[in-house]
């Protein structure tokens, strides 16, 4: 079946931008002029397509990013709505992998927030060109000139203006076309799908005439012909000027710039315009590559053999599990047995989906350079590859970043436990950046995940969608102890109880070794004291000890153990006797041997642009912490050091609010350090009282 455009008219694009930009308000102008929708939705109705989940709607937030298929002016636009909220970075993240280009949205007052920094770094990690669109024109304060500063001096991004607007804040009425130099004003009454074009007006004249100079300028940069005539005084035509922009924001040079307002339906339907004139198709992107093999490589046409990659999983109550894939090259049909080239499983393709936010549309086949969903793929993770088996090839995969909280969860009737392990996989499964283990310590199920608000999204989805209500708490740090002097002595456990005995006497040396050396048990029995049989008997008791410490109930760690003497019983001694033996001797040993709590120390690395250094080497001295080292990197300052890892619960909020949302941090485990002893008094107690009320 033959596909409906042909590739060079197929745009995969992304909307991006910091939270409360506008990216839902004109995603869904962009489905309303395109003739997707025949309403258009408003996120403040909660009527907004493609923010589809009850919990977006009722927060007004974009959670999930949501795909859908659209037409403008014979090109099919693959659209996707990402989320601006930091929390959600991974619905980024993996969007951009797949996207071909990206509408990067800017508030015409907020200009250049922090979100749109880290969106914005995101999509050069991925190479995706970009256009910019200069959103919410109408209100009090925009500044369009303002912000197309902001955009070259702080993203270093070559922003060109397309366009510039006619009247501002309430006065908005249209925007002049540089390449035309025409106005183009909007019909308000008719949601902006009528405009007419009409000459410049002559207060403008002087000011557009600026602008197109430099958009001339621009253009005729990127070819040695053109800047040459240009620097003649010869004329760029329309077309050279239109050919010259593609080609250097194919190449990342430039980042041609629009503006209107989504709300007011002003200066959407130019940047449509733009997306489909500037932004690259598939085959102005450069060949995929094995990511082991650079020699195997696959273009983008339908000839080559089928490659695609997942890049997201979702669950639906009524059709179970289906997978978004990106499709590179080749065909894929209903009904095709596929290779999953990173889990070595060969998959059979069950239904083909073409998405519309969280409607579907059964289709027959997807070609190269479509983005449809997958329904039968059970085995499929995100940032999987699929292919040929014939022609097998691995791609690149996705990199998330590593969760930075956690809190623990139960459900609140045990009737639950299993609900609740089989909706958190599921969970785990849609969200790469969401993590679920179970703490045997602490008898806690722990969570972890992107911030605060994701955390609280996924509890209240564990509600909706599965049933289970949950209460949640903060974690326990996992403790440890050990002891650091070296004491000896011994311990007989002798019983008599009418039969047969017990009896197990050891001499045991206990001392501290080096913090992270595995626990070490050595046996310097002479004469057979204590039959060999018997000596794996007090390992086992000594580990048991050890298992739950004496000193707090936390495992002991870095700690040798000598059994060097005892005796034993030629009737009543026997296994069980040994094991309680060495257990009692360890136990009564360790807390004569100055017993200390240790705490798990995070290597913690924080980025933060200069003007926020005082605030945040301040809050990791507050937090116990210490600096280690202080650098310069790429504009930015780069604190480094070692914090405890009970002081760092809530570091993502505090940071947050310290740099505006500019700043970000890692951390990861480095090593266990002795806990200040009186805040060690304090844990113990909290323990011995929490066991008492067990």
């Amino acid at each position: 079946m033959a596909r409906k455009f042909p590739l060079s008219k197929i745009r995969n694009i992304g909307i991006m931008a910091h939270i409360d930009a506008g990216k839902t308000t004109c995603s869904e102008r962009i489905l309303f002029y395109c003739g997707r929708t025949h309403k258009i939705g408003e996120v403040h109705d909660g009527a907004a397509i493609m923010d589809w989940m009850d919990q977006e709607q009722e927060r007004g937030i974009t959670i999930t990013s949501a795909a859908t298929t659209a037409e403008w002016k014979g090109h099919q636009i693959s659209l996707i709505d990402t989320p601006g909220h930091v929390d959600f970075t991974a619905e980024v993240e993996r969007s951009l992998r797949v996207l071909d280009g990206a509408v990067a949205l800017f508030c015409a007052v907020g200009g250049v927030q922090p979100q749109s920094e880290q969106v914005w770094r995101q999509s050069e990690k991925y190479s995706v060109p970009k256009i910019a669109f200069i959103n919410k024109m109408d209100r009090v304060g925009a500044d369009f000139y303002k912000v197309v500063g902001r955009i070259q001096s702080i993203l270093g991004a070559n922003a060109v203006p397309m366009v510039i607007p006619i009247g501002n804040e309430d006065s908005l009425r249209g925007v002049v076309d540089l390449v035309t130099m025409k106005a183009i004003i909007f019909d308000e009454a008719d949601h902006g799908m009528a405009f007419h074009e009409e000459e410049i007006s002559e207060d403008l004249q002087e000011l557009a005439q600026k602008w197109r100079a430099n958009l001339v300028e621009k253009s005729a940069e990127q070819c040695d012909d053109l800047l040459e005539r240009y620097l003649e005084g010869g004329e760029l035509t329309e077309e050279e000027i239109r050919k010259a922009v593609r080609t250097a924001t194919i190449a990342r040079k430039i980042v041609p710039v629009y503006c209107g307002s989504a709300f007011k339906n002003k200066g959407v339907q130019p940047m449509l315009d733009g997306v489909v004139s500037y932004l690259p198709s598939p085959e102005d992107i450069a060949p995929i590559i094995h990511a082991k093999n650079e020699n195997i490589v696959r273009h983008h046409n339908e000839t080559e053999p089928f490659a695609g990659l997942a890049f997201k999983i979702m669950s639906d109550k009524h059709m179970g599990k289906f997978t978004y894939v990106r499709i590179y090259s080749g065909t894929l049909n209903a009904g095709d047995t596929v290779y999953n080239s990173v889990r070595e499983k060969v998959q059979r393709i069950g239904r083909l989906l073409r998405m519309h936010a969280n409607r579907q549309e059964n289709i027959e086949i997807a070609h190269a350079g479509d983005i449809v969903a997958v329904v039968g793929l059970s085995d499929t993770r995100t940032g999987d590859t699929l292919c040929d088996r014939n022609n097998q090839i691995i791609l690149e995969s996705i990199e998330f970043p590593a969760p930075v909280i956690s809190i623990s969860i139960k459900p609140e009737t045990r009737n639950d436990n299993d609900k609740m392990g089989e909706a958190l996989h599921r969970l785990a499964e849609e969200d790469p950046t969401f993590i679920v283990h179970f703490d045997e310590e602490t008898e806690e199920t722990i969570i972890s995940g992107m911030g605060e608000l994701h955390l609280e999204v996924l509890v209240e989805r564990l509600k909706r969608e599965f049933g289970v209500i949950c209460a949640v708490g903060r974690p326990e740090v996992a403790y440890r102890e050990t002891a650091t002097n070296k004491v000896e002595g011994d311990y007989k456990h002798s019983k008599q109880t009418g039969g047969r005995g017990q009896y197990g006497h050891c001499y045991l040396r206990l001392e501290p070794t080096d913090p992270g050396h595995p626990f070490a048990f050595v046996n310097e029995v002479k004469g057979g004291n204590i039959p060999s049989e018997f000596i794996p008997a007090v390992e086992k008791g000594v580990i048991k000890a050890m298992v739950k410490g004496p000193y707090a109930g936390y495992p002991v760690v870095d700690v040798k153990v000598t059994v060097y003497d005892g005796s034993s019983h030629d009737v009543d001694s026997n296994e069980f006797a040994f094991i309680e033996a060495a257990r009692v001797c360890f136990r009564n040993l360790f807390l004569k041997g100055h017993p200390e709590l240790l705490e798990p120390v995070m290597s913690v690395e924080v980025i933060t642009p200069e003007e926020y250094m005082g605030g945040i080497t301040g809050s990791i001295c507050s937090r116990r912490g210490r600096i280690e080292s202080m650098d310069d990197q790429h504009g930015q300052k780069v604190v480094r050091g070692m914090v405890p890892l009970s002081e760092m619960f809530g570091y993502s909020n505090d940071l947050r609010t310290m740099t505006s949302g500019r700043g970000s941090f890692t951390m990861h485990f480095e090593r266990y350090e002795t806990v200040p002893f009186s805040i060690s008094e304090e844990i113990i107690k909290k323990r011995r009282d929490a066991n008492k009320i067990r």
